[in-house]
This record gives structure tokens, sequence and C-alpha cells, in this order.
């Protein structure tokens, strides 16, 4: 196979941060595993921050940017690595607010009814639903995602739109990979079933984060100035090639392990790795840092 691109490994942010006005930058994996702060990559965000940069996170946490905002205060990461936060939640509820009245059946766990705050939607059993709104299962601790098979089974049944509310796969949570709403999205659709996958990669995450950028930056920047930063090669990598950004690829995130004995990070392996994701990566680190 003949790799596309072959990225280049830098030593940290510091290296390129002054071609970029601003940065999107992927939150699980790269400014917190889920349970704890990944201190390098807050400090390299508050030090390029505190260097002129603006810093747009973009999740694809199912919640809103407020929920995931407290979440991060609680876990100890420093509020002042980031000026504006834009989440997968936050799509989702701009799509359900249009749907004024409509039944929806929550698939994933209590925590995320914080998606529906405010909104003018009913809660409903799957029998009664109108649409399904996926933010994951309900208990990623023990469950996995081909147990959920009868529901899903019954969804197409339906004919139930499933709007995705994570298209993440899985996530870091400390040392484990667990799954999340995409993984059933992908299950979903092999059976036949429809859906709207909302975050990253897809444009409607990018048009928001863009224009709060613009708002930060007094005028949107010119092409090739923001610089995409994440570890997940389907959502992050392929999200800021189809936006036109150059990205950065955080190499010992979700993928770490798929670059051969020990999760090497050699430039041979990350460059095969994007291509076979179909994934086009300027730069990379394995973790970020300043």
């Amino acid at each position: 196979m003949k790799t596309r691109v072959s990225p280049r490994e830098i030593d940290g942010l510091s290296e390129i941060g002054a071609r970029f006005p601003a940065v999107l930058c992927d939150v699980w994996g790269v400014v917190h595993d889920g349970v704890s702060p990944l201190q390098s990559g807050v400090d390299a965000l508050v030090a390029y921050r505190n260097n002129g940069g603006v810093v747009m996170l973009i999740s694809n946490a199912p919640r809103p940017s407020w929920s995931v905002r407290e979440q991060m205060a609680e876990i100890g990461v420093n509020l002042a690595c980031f000026d504006g936060l834009i989440t997968s939640g936050d799509v989702t509820r701009s799509y359900l607010q249009k749907q004024k009245g409509v039944r929806v059946f929550h698939l994933g766990p209590d925590r995320d009814y914080s998606i529906y705050e405010g909104l003018s939607v009913e809660t409903s059993g799957l029998d009664s639903a109108d649409v399904v709104c996926c933010s994951g299962l309900f208990d990623e601790t023990t469950e996995q995602p081909e147990q959920y098979d009868p529901i899903l089974a019954q969804m197409r049944e339906r004919d139930l739109l499933m709007v995705c509310a994570n298209p993440d796969i899985v996530v870091e949570s400390g040392d484990r990979l667990i799954p999340c709403a995409g993984a059933l999205a992908a299950r979903y659709e092999a059976i036949g079933g429809s859906t709207l996958i909302v975050g990253k990669p897809n444009a409607p995450i990018y048009d928001l984060a863009m224009a709060e950028i613009g708002l930060l930056l007094a005028n949107q920047p010119a092409e090739g100035r923001v610089l995409a930063i994440g570890d997940g090669a389907k959502t992050d990598i392929v999200g800021a090639n189809r936006a036109g950004l150059d990205a950065l690829f955080i190499a010992s995130g979700i993928h770490a392990a798929e670059y051969g004995d020990g999760g090497r990070t050699e430039i041979a392996d990350v460059a095969e790795f994007m291509d076979r994701n179909e994934a086009i990566a300027k730069y990379f680190m394995p973790r970020l840092r300043w």
C-alpha cells in the first residue's frame, strides 16, 4: 500500500503554534482520559493561549457543553486551557429542538439526560417513540455493543431514525477503552437502520466551532490557519480533512495498540495507519505537549 502523505513528527506544539491563530482540539484522549487530566496536553493548550492563540475544544461528548465543562472541572482539568467548547450534544440538541413535540427513546446512560434539558421533547418507551437518541450503552463498563442487537432489531422493525449523539466507536477511560454510541450506530446501519451522525467527522459540529472561532478572533481566519488536534483517525483527522484543516494526530490515544509491537509511534507506522483509515495528518506526536 502506498502512503499518500507521511506526517511530520514534532516535539511540541510550540514548533508550529505560531502558524495558527486558532486550534480545534479534541477533549477525550488529548485533554483528559475520562478519569484525570492529561497534564502535558492541558499545559500545552494553556501555553498556546498565553502566546496569543485561541483554543476551541470540539468533543463528541453526547451532552451539552456546560455539562462537559463541569465534568472537566470535577476531574481537575485547568479550565484556562480553552476559550470555547462545542460538543456533539450541542448539535444533537439543535436538531431535536427543531422537532417540536417529538417523542424520544433515550438509548444511553441516565447521566446523559441533560441533553434534553429545556427542549420541547418528550422521552418515551421504544414502542411509542418517534425517534431514538443514542448517547451510548446503558452501562458501558459491563456491556458490549452486540448485546443491543435485539433492541436494534425492534428499532429497525419500526423504521426509527437513530440520532447518534456520540459518533466515537470507543473512548479512553483511564487505562481502558470503552464502547460508545458510534458502535451501536454502526450495528444499526449494518441491518439497514437509518442514522443521523451529528458529531465529528461530519460538518455541523465544525460549522459551529468555526463560527465561534470567528467571533473570538473578531474575524474568520484565513484558509489553512486553523489546526485540528485529536487522537481519533475516523473522527478527528477525517473530520479535519473534510473541513480543510491541517491536522495534528495524537498517536498514543485510542489507536496506540494498532502501530505494532508495544504501540510504537514510528513515522512509517503512523503513515500506514493514516493511509489505511483514509486520513491525512500533517503532524503527529505521542502526547500533546508544548
